[in-house]
């Protein structure tokens, strides 16, 4: 059969496979952003080649019919899936990440369809968002989700009928959150949007179950656990509604150049968080996964300080809260004590002794994660950098003293291959430690040397910190038995 060529006005002549619906002869060249598949930004897919399937040419006739007008690129997300450290600090998280949307971002609409199914190698760009291919019928639901089982989140999307998104907050491995407004009572929430991934729905159900427990036992929220509002199943993606908060712990560390807290922030943190924590054990909870990214402020406002005795090379100001109100976050990973506990829990930095030895775990693993975190607060940084187990525990001697005899043995049981075998004492350094990997754990300071006792306050936090990280479970303190501990009653003067 004979085609007009819209690039040179002349009839030309075409195959058509067998059966194939005869292409349109009219209507000008469309051009689309394609997000991939059928060509790039700006590519035309009006040009119809030589030979072509039917379901292509069926394609190309629908989109010189529809004549859709252009569309402008979604911003697209980043890959998310290197961990809790990317995810939060790296994220990270987690949580606090705020990512705005691009200016030419296109309004969502409700449940677009689509009604022709064009195969991947199709030359023409139905690629393309399902919002900017409204016009075109074609069958099948639309891309909701990407490749990694996301919910592909846009502003001005309506969730569940009741929530308009905002803007995305952050994302991890878990989904995404985003802020959103709820239209039935004008409030300001977050929403934790679950992959479409079982294990990560299976995760989200265990949260909803102990986050209501959480509210249920303390509705006025007097422990500063974040509350559940509601939960719906929305496109396969399970989505948790919280109260909106302000960013994480570590996100105002790195906005303030990882400045360490004033020690008043430092003690009105600790005094909520251990408070936080204990009421978790008291209803045999254990978090497993407590760090800076999973401790949310309330409001982010600050003021500006001058640094004192800051070089030239160093920032001349820091950031200093208004309020040091915060709230604990992220209970996927919380584990009833008499339920299965997984052999690995806790991100790498704030992971006890007894997980990285494989010599089970409880409430004592919230301790040592808590005593982490006071000091990280102390001095900005994080007190084990490390991704390596034996090197991990290698610090931990380096910080905290050489590990108990018993537990040693204990620990040549169940990892030997991190001990000497006729000796109770740790391996280190292995004949294949690295040069830098030695001079890391040669420079890591201990308890004594980060934290010096100058004066009462900071000898009660020696002491305090001293007693959560400890290596044998056993003896650490309970996270109930610190908040009798003469530190969160000393009176410290402001010391900005």
């Amino acid at each position: 059969m004979q085609e007009l060529d819209r690039h040179t006005g002349k009839l030309r002549d075409i195959i058509v496979i067998e059966d194939t619906p005869p292409p349109a002869t009219t209507g000008t060249p469309s051009t689309v952003n394609g997000g991939g598949g059928g060509g790039g930004p700006g590519q035309q897919t009006g040009y119809v080649p030589p030979i072509r399937t039917r379901a292509q040419a069926a394609a190309a006739a629908a989109l010189n019919s529809a004549q859709p007008p252009p569309a402008k690129k979604r911003k697209r997300e980043p890959a998310d899936d290197a961990g809790p450290s990317s995810a939060l600090k790296k994220p990270v998280v987690g949580n606090g990440l705020v990512k705005h949307w691009a200016t030419d971002s296109v309004a969502a609409t409700e449940d677009v369809r689509v009604d022709c199914h064009v195969p991947p190698d199709s030359s023409s760009s139905l690629t393309q968002h399902p919002q900017s291919a409204s016009s075109v019928a074609v069958k099948g639901p639309p891309p909701y989700d990407d490749k990694e089982g996301h919910y592909i989140v846009t502003p001005d999307d309506l969730i569940d009928k009741r929530y308009r998104t905002v803007k995305l907050l952050g994302q991890g491995t878990f989904g995404k959150v985003v802020e959103a407004l709820d239209l039935k009572t004008s409030n300001k929430v977050a929403i934790k949007i679950i992959r479409a991934v079982p294990k990560y729905r299976d995760a989200s159900k265990i949260e909803i179950r102990v986050v209501q427990k959480l509210k249920e036992r303390d509705p006025l929220n007097k422990h500063k656990c974040v509350h559940l509002l509601n939960w719906f199943d929305h496109r396969n993606h399970i989505c948790l509604v919280f109260e909106l908060l302000g960013m994480c712990v570590y996100d105002f560390l790195k906005d303030n150049e990882f400045a360490p807290f004033p020690r008043v922030h430092i003690q009105s943190f600790a005094r909520q968080l251990l408070d936080s924590v204990a009421f978790l054990h008291d209803l045999h909870l254990i978090h497993t996964d407590l760090k800076p990214e999973n401790i949310l402020l309330v409001k982010n406002d600050y003021r500006m300080v001058p640094i004192v005795g800051a070089s030239r090379t160093q920032p001349r100001q820091k950031r200093i809260l208004v309020s040091t109100d915060i709230r604990l976050i992220d209970f996927g990973s919380a584990t009833f004590q008499d339920e299965y506990h997984s052999t690995v829990v806790s991100t790498r930095h704030y992971r006890a002794p007894e997980i990285i030895l494989a010599l089970g775990w409880s409430y004592p693993c919230d301790a040592f994660s808590l005593g982490c975190i006071l000091v990280e607060f102390y001095t900005g940084v994080a007190l084990f950098q490390t991704h390596d187990n034996l090197e991990h525990l290698a610090m931990m001697e380096q910080v905290m003293g050489k590990m108990p005899e018993k537990f040693v043995r204990l620990g040549q049981r169940s990892k030997p291959e991190f001990f000497k075998p006729d000796v109770p004492k740790l391996d280190w350094p292995k004949p294949k430690a690295s040069k830098q990997s030695k001079k890391e754990v040669k420079a890591t300071r201990s308890l004594a040397e980060v934290i010096p006792a100058t004066d009462t306050v900071n000898r009660h936090f020696l002491d305090l910190v001293k007693k959560l990280l400890t290596f044998d479970p056993v003896t650490r303190i309970t996270v109930r038995e610190t908040l009798a501990h003469a530190y969160l009653s000393t009176n410290i003067t402001t010391d900005i």
